[in-house]
């Protein structure tokens, strides 16, 4: 992973670190690595997803770790170059003064710790559409609905997650959230 952090320009990385601690802390859902990674590449830097999400979770691997035990920002580093002698002099640089800047906001109490998270709903888009013909057949004329979700996993990384439904599959899904909502109002 050193590798491809050497790749990536100190500016987009300090943006990358930044998103982990706001993560960390509650404040955004999850670090979207594919519009981050699209930007970088866009600043003609070869990058996949893939890699820049391995990035991710090593940083936030990290700093989850160190808060956990509550390092200091010059045990922090040294640590790191202990334990990576391979990690590029400006993503020290740029670890060092994240964590010296927010690094003591992360709290992780016992509780947070050992809950089991199972990933965060984020957004929701849809759309209806019409399939007018196919190879098979001539005319369709069939309704449909897509739902795109975007769901932040435990890790942090945002991900879409689409699928399409037919008319009754979605007057069904709508029934069940009206279920939904009307249990939370008693609540």
């Amino acid at each position: 992973a050193a590798d491809k952090i050497n790749l990536i320009p100190q500016d987009f990385f300090a943006e990358l670190c930044e998103q982990i601690i706001q993560h960390l802390n509650h404040k955004i859902p999850g670090v979207n690595t594919a519009e981050l990674c699209q930007r970088i590449q866009t600043s003609g830097i070869e990058i996949n997803v893939g890699d820049l999400a391995k990035i991710a979770n090593i940083v936030s691997f990290l700093f989850s770790t160190a808060a956990r035990n509550n390092l200091s920002t010059e045990e922090l580093v040294t640590t790191l170059g202990n334990a990576v002698s391979t990690l590029p002099k400006h993503a020290v640089q740029v670890i060092r003064h994240v964590w010296n800047e927010q690094g003591k906001s992360i709290s992780v109490s016992e509780d947070a710790r050992n809950m089991a998270t199972v990933g965060q709903f984020v957004d929701i888009k849809w759309k209806l559409g019409v399939a007018m013909s196919s190879d098979t057949c001539r005319s369709l004329k069939y309704p449909y609905v897509t739902v795109t979700l975007k769901v932040a996993d435990p890790s942090g990384q945002i991900t879409d997650k689409s699928f399409e439904m037919t008319i009754p599959q979605f007057k069904n899904f709508f029934r069940q959230f009206k279920e939904m909502a009307a249990v939370l109002e008693t609540v």
